[in-house]
């Protein structure tokens, strides 16, 4: 496991290998076999056989994290508290032998992985654009078990260590040095290993600056007034973002506001006990299933048809330069594809390509890529006005206007170019694929691959499989998602695929409230309390009126005489009626300056008055929460989606669902089958047949129920 090696200097090399994994990773049982070296390098040192240690990985990665499953399915408290203070008690070994440490970090440093590095007295990377490193543990609802708290805490502060804790960000190699969390760069593995046998010779007698009496934290600590106003804002601003539905951040910064006013070895156990109350909570538990088992359900292929070998696309083409189309060529580029941009003239595939320009630009300002990557990407970048040059591509996306003529007009474009093997895609957001595949000459290769906007923020993508689609395209389409660093959902062509619908019952949900003489801002504000990522009008808007009502209506064509109309009908028909149609138009539930501000609009309550004076505040997110929870299981039911993993991911990264929650399937088995559909019968009862609970939800509880639509 660990590989030993000294120099003619006494400098010792500790290569981590973890026989039978594919990258090292930090267990529970990492102390059996890393104590006994720790022990034999101190006896080396007190031997003065010993100048310093350098501790690396033979693998591509250096070390990425622990192994969930033990403290995922642990709930011992107090077994949780030994198991991460011996991991605490590994890593104050290994920084305290009397001599200089340095980690030279090869590969990803993640999570458990970078706090070993933060125990090590010097940090050298790889200057690799897939070298990433940083804790990102809050994603998953928990924080850094290792001493990374308090390790960050005196590395760069608290300010500064809250902002990097928290945002779960993943830092290349120039962005970790930009915030320092690294102290060097190296060009090469040689240059790593030379440069730090380097700093070793010149820096002997190690000490941590924690250990050093008289110490201070940088920039100060909670005593001091300048930091302690810093904390009062990062709470306030805490608080704003996360309506406190998220522990995880607050036990950070309070781990780092204890943390910051006692010695270090108590600041240590501060962090322990943080992190075993994290580790009991629903939220980790939720958080974990969905972001880490679920994700990995996916990536692995829960859904992928079987029997077909890995696709690897280097070629895309691209209809459409617009906001869309030139986000997915970004992503594309980033990812090392070349990429075809196509748009009705050359002048405005151009004008996509300077799109793509100025977000390599930030990239470049924020220190993501170097100028030399963003060369590279442009590079692969072609702009045309003919669809003879998708000829070698192996994909062709289109993401043109929202329209069939023009769909089926590009898309027939394309394919008389296309080689049988080649793949064309849709980004229809409306339109079901059966519509658009009757044009297609290829019906097989015919594919939905639906990204969301923002691209850079929605990391899901759902690849839509019409009546025609071979099982090859699918996994094809799969396998260029998972190319392009997307978390793919493999859905049935119906209306409103999965996302679309599920969160259409939501926003109209809200729209119903408000017909119901709930108050405009109390129902935005209890949505977003609830944990919803948007809020019901505002979100309504953004899709746009009419595309909503369109929902609606694919939903009645296709249920017909089962279908029931949504009390929110009216609402939107009078809306639109009033040229009120969304954001795009100007003029929605909310007024749309030209400054990007928005206010309710204030004639809304003219037009459906407040009448509802009294509300429970329990009832109101229970209904968003079920409206879309619901029609996931009939989604289930109806088999429009697969598997109870793409669902949760589905609904947390498509509809912005409580990621607390887990996604809506998590959700129920949180708050427990039987209270669920019990709670669904009383709703129904008062509200009406949209809150029906599908079979699905508990088998033997109710048998062939009608479908009606949320």
């Amino acid at each position: 496991m660990i590989k030993y090696r000294k120099d003619k200097n006494n400098i010792v090399t500790l290569t981590f290998n973890m026989e039978g994994k594919k990258a090292n990773v930090i267990n529970h049982e990492i102390g059996k076999f890393f104590t006994p070296v720790l022990d034999y390098l101190r006896d080396e040192k007190a031997r003065g056989i010993l100048k310093g240690i350098i501790i690396t990985s033979a693998k591509k990665t250096f070390l990425v994290g622990g192994e969930l499953d033990y403290i995922y399915n642990c709930t011992d408290a107090e077994q949780l508290f030994s198991f991460t203070e011996s991991l605490k008690k590994v890593f104050r070994e290994l920084e305290s032998p009397g001599v200089p440490v340095v980690a030279a970090i090869n590969g990803k440093a993640l999570g458990a992985g970078f706090e070993l590095a933060l125990a090590c007295h010097y940090r050298i990377a790889l200057d690799d654009p897939k070298n990433l490193m940083g804790c990102p543990e809050v994603t998953l609802g928990i924080m850094p078990s290792c001493g990374g708290v308090s390790r960050m805490l005196w590395t760069v502060g608290v300010e500064k260590a809250y902002h990097i804790l928290t945002s779960g960000a993943y830092y290349n190699v120039r962005e970790a040095l930009d915030v320092g969390i690294i102290d060097e760069i190296a060009s090469s593995k040689n240059d790593m290993i030379r440069k730090a046998k380097k700093w070793i010779r010149a820096n002997q007698d190690k000490r941590r600056v924690w250990d050093e009496k008289g110490s201070k934290i940088p920039f100060g600590d909670a005593n001091d007034v300048k930091v302690r106003t810093k904390i009062q804002i990062l709470t306030a601003d805490l608080y704003k973002r996360t309506y406190n539905t998220l522990p995880a951040p607050l036990a950070i910064l309070n781990t780092l506001v204890e943390g910051s006013v006692v010695d270090f070895d108590t600041a240590m156990r501060i962090e322990s006990r943080y992190f075993v109350k994290l580790m009991l909570g629903k939220e980790a538990k939720n958080l974990m299933k969905s972001f880490w088992y679920d994700n990995n359900a996916i990536r692995e292929g829960i859904s992928r048809p079987k029997g077909y070998g890995k696709f690897r696309p280097k070629k895309i083409g691209i209809v459409g330069a617009g906001i869309m189309g030139s986000g997915i060529a970004t992503v594309c580029l980033e990812n090392g594809l070349q990429v075809v941009l196509k748009d009705v003239s050359k002048t405005i595939a151009d004008k996509g390509k300077e799109i793509i320009g100025a977000t390599l630009d930030q990239w470049v300002f924020s220190k993501k890529i170097t100028e030399e990557n963003k060369n590279q990407f442009l590079k692969n970048l072609v702009t045309t006005e003919n669809a003879a040059d998708f000829e070698s591509c192996d994909i062709v996306i289109e993401a043109v206007y929202e329209n069939k003529m023009v769909k089926n007009k590009v898309m027939k474009e394309a394919e008389q170019y296309m080689d049988d093997y080649s793949i064309f895609a849709t980004n229809t957001i409306s339109i079901p694929l059966k519509e658009l595949a009757s044009a297609s000459i290829r019906k097989s290769n015919f594919v939905g691959i639906h990204f969301f906007h923002p691209i850079a923020e929605k990391p899901l993508v759902e690849i839509i499989k019409g009546a025609e689609t071979s099982d090859e395209t699918i996994a094809r389409a799969f396998d260029f998602a998972k190319l392009i660093r997307r978390t793919p959902i493999i859905v049935k062509d119906n209306w409103g695929f999965f996302v679309a619908r599920v969160q259409n019952t939501y926003i109209l949900e809200g729209i119903t409230m408000l017909q119901e003489g709930y108050a405009p801002a109390l129902i935005e504000n209890l949505a977003l309390q609830a944990g919803m990522s948007k809020s019901p009008l505002a979100l309504a808007d953004e899709l746009s009126l009419e595309i909503v009502l369109k929902y609606e209506r694919q939903a009645a064509e296709l249920y017909g005489s089962k279908y029931v109309q949504h009390p929110a009908v009216k609402v939107l028909e009078k809306m639109i009626s009033l040229e009120r149609k969304g954001a795009r138009a100007g003029y929605g539930f909310y007024d749309y300056k030209v400054d990007g501000t928005r206010n309710i609009w204030p004639e809304l309550t003219t037009h459906f008055p407040v009448t509802q004076n009294e509300y429970s505040r329990e009832e109101i997110s229970d209904r968003f929460m079920f409206a879309q929870i619901i029609e996931a299981y009939w989604c289930l039911q109806e088999k429009i989606i697969q598997s109870d993993e793409e669902a949760n991911l589905g609904s947390i990264y498509g509809c912005g669902f409580p990621s607390f929650k887990g996604g809506v399937i998590q959700y129920v088995e949180d708050y427990g089958k039987e209270e669920f559909v019990n709670n669904c019968k009383s709703l129904e009862t008062r509200l009406g047949p949209r809150f029906k609970a599908p079979k699905f939800v508990k088998p033997n509880f109710s048998t062939n129920p009608i479908k009606v639509n949320n």
